[in-house]
């Protein structure tokens, strides 16, 4: 599969889209962000931004999220 640099936006939307559905706690914004933020990072770190390896990320990412949220539940911002 090729890097997502080729096809960041459609690739991109594909993965946010994938994950959205598997983690729908979080409005898909969030997953869309999460998915920029580690394709971001993972370039950044001179690595190669597959897309399997940023779904990978990703997901590991928003798990730890899901995991962070109190027994209370989540907060609401002001």
């Amino acid at each position: 599969m090729p890097a997502l640099a080729e096809h960041r936006g459609e690739v991109r939307r594909l993965l946010a889209g994938r994950l959205a559905q598997e983690f729908a706690i979080f409005n898909t914004d969030t997953v869309e962000r999460c998915v920029a933020d580690v394709q971001a990072c993972v370039t950044h770190l001179g690595l190669e931004a597959t897309p399997e390896l940023v779904e990978r990320m990703a997901r590991e990412h928003l798990i730890g999220m899901v995991k962070s949220e109190p027994p209370s539940g989540r907060v609401a911002g002001p």
